[in-house]
């Protein structure tokens, strides 16, 4: 069996830790002059209205700037930061990414070593056959550069149970094709789909950044850690099954690293993984993936033991993808500002593309243009309130929940863009949580 190396260590000072598992996991044999490279940071949410601390959502600027410095190092100046932040506004999305290279230092990076930082959205898409009529289309600058370095966030995903290196490739594809990973297929499911993400790519050196870590990711709503923690790896099967079990889940809780492992003929376990460097049991530690919801599965469980009545929102499903991914904490926030004691009148929302509708309901709302289609012509619904936009519209939304009698303060959804700072108040006098790590001097 080939054994694959994944060097483990802690973030303790700005360069040399980088470096470190960089010379562990003996990725700087890749590293040659003449090379051209393709980095992909996360920055799976962006808002230009408040520059909101992003600790377990975003890669740290930290890690991005170390890893330009170790490559320039070896000789490499051929640097491209690749990313696709999909936007609730599809117009303003060259606007929103200038704004993210801007704030998080990326061109500043491109006055010290000349590195281009550009949105996928304003390039090239290649399509890329993956096998079994699977067909995803990539950005080209990723597919044709010699080396992707692929610098995900170490968190969990309330999806796919872990985003790391496999994962982080997402942001790589078109919409379209990040619509079709969201399939209703129960064969060809998000993570049949995600487990393929890098196998046409090119080779692949893969850091995963720790400095922070996220439960109940991918975004904002869930709790955060400052765990100081860096997984790195020239291959990125192997560093995802350590990140996976760094973050307390076995791989083989985690269906696409199990698809990958079938696709590939590899071991799910850690056999054929040489773990240097820290201890990956000492360091390993729970974190959450999905939020808690009650025993039918129709409110989570926090509503539930608060005596919310009248109301289903049921627990979303690998089918609803970004769009309305998107726009669902603001309109739960909406809910439960809106909850009085009073229970609502027999609604449920409904979201993705496979829920359906329960005929005992008077109240259907039905957020997103895949749930509108699906259901626009269903016997069983009394009272349909659809949110048809693909993303969804915020007049809409607050039209449908007001029309069901669920007085939603319009102000939250208008606004939505500004809940991650509201959220991440709750980080901003701890000392342990540092906003110049996503700054670059």
């Amino acid at each position: 069996m080939n054994q694959h190396l994944v060097a483990v260590g802690k973030y303790e000072k700005p360069l040399e830790s980088v470096r470190n598992v960089v010379q562990m996991s003996n990725a700087q044999a890749l590293f040659k002059q003449g090379l051209r490279v393709c980095i992909k940071p996360n920055i799976v949410f962006w808002s230009r209205t408040v520059e909101f601390p992003k600790y377990g959502v975003i890669t740290t600027s930290s890690i991005v700037n170390d890893m330009v410095h170790v490559l320039s190092e070896h000789g490499v100046d051929d640097i491209t930061i690749v990313e696709g932040s999909v936007t609730m506004d599809p117009r303003d999305s060259s606007g929103q990414a200038a704004h993210a290279f801007e704030s998080l230092g990326y061109n500043t990076l491109a006055k010290k070593y000349g590195v281009k930082a550009v949105n996928v959205f304003d390039r090239p898409f290649a399509s890329v056959d993956l096998g079994e009529g699977m067909v995803l289309n990539f950005n080209s600058d990723a597919l044709n550069c010699d080396l992707v370095i692929d610098l995900p966030v170490m968190k969990t995903h309330s999806q796919t149970g872990v985003s790391l290196g496999i994962k982080n490739l997402k942001g790589l594809i078109d919409v379209n094709s990040r619509k079709a990973c969201h399939s209703a297929d129960p064969e060809k499911d998000l993570h049949f789909w995600v487990a393929r993400l890098a196998d046409k790519m090119p080779p692949i050196f893969t850091l995963i950044d720790g400095i922070y870590t996220a439960e109940y990711g991918p975004n904002v709503d869930g709790r955060k850690h400052r765990s100081n923690l860096l997984a790195a790896s020239t291959d990125v099967f192997s560093v995802d099954k350590v990140g996976a079990t760094l973050l307390g889940h076995p791989p083989s809780d985690i269906p696409h690293l199990v698809h990958y492992a079938r696709n590939h003929d590899r071991p799910i376990d850690l056999a054929d993984v040489d773990v240097v460097g820290e201890s990956v049991e000492a360091l390993a530690k729970r974190h959450e993936a999905y939020f808690p919801y009650n025993q039918d599965q129709s409110l989570p469980l926090a509503w539930d033991k608060k005596g919310y009545q009248g109301i289903a929102y049921r627990k979303y499903d690998l089918s609803m993808c970004t769009y309305c991914s998107g726009v669902t904490g603001a309109i739960m926030a909406a809910i439960q500002m809106a909850w009085k004691g009073e229970p609502w009148d027999d609604v449920e929302v409904l979201s993705g593309k496979i829920m359906q509708a329960n005929p005992d309901k008077k109240h259907t709302i039905l957020l997103g243009k895949c749930m509108y289609q699906a259901h626009k012509n269903h016997p069983d619904i009394d009272r349909m309130h659809a949110i048809k936009g693909c993303p969804p519209k915020k007049d809409q939304i607050v039209k449908a929940f007001h029309e069901a009698g669920v007085m939603i303060d319009p102000n939250i959804i208008e606004n939505l863009e500004s809940l991650p700072g509201f959220l991440m108040k709750y980080y901003e006098n701890k000392p342990e949580f540092e906003p110049g790590h996503f700054k670059i001097k």
